[in-house]
């Protein structure tokens, strides 16, 4: 799909690409610039549901922040 550019630098996202990624109004995205120059969109936020389980259970050692990221990221790159 081809979109415009306005002066802005602001765009529309195509109702089909919104759909796909379930975006919806207020969401956040994320553009990664990949290592061969693409660029990658996709949703910045997550269900409350995608961080079940990152919560330290008393067997379990504690999770660092960097691996609570990578969690959170990993839920959110299964709805691309």
């Amino acid at each position: 799909m081809i979109v415009t550019l306005t002066s802005k630098g602001q765009t529309t996202i195509p109702k089909p690409i919104r759909d796909h990624l379930g975006l919806h109004a207020g969401d956040q995205l994320d553009f990664v610039i990949e290592p061969d120059g693409r660029v990658t969109l996709r949703p910045a936020t997550s269900d409350v549901m995608d961080l079940a389980g990152l919560l330290r259970q008393k067997s379990k050692k504690a999770l660092s922040l960097e691996e609570m990221q990578r969690g959170v990221l990993k839920g959110a790159t299964r709805h691309t």
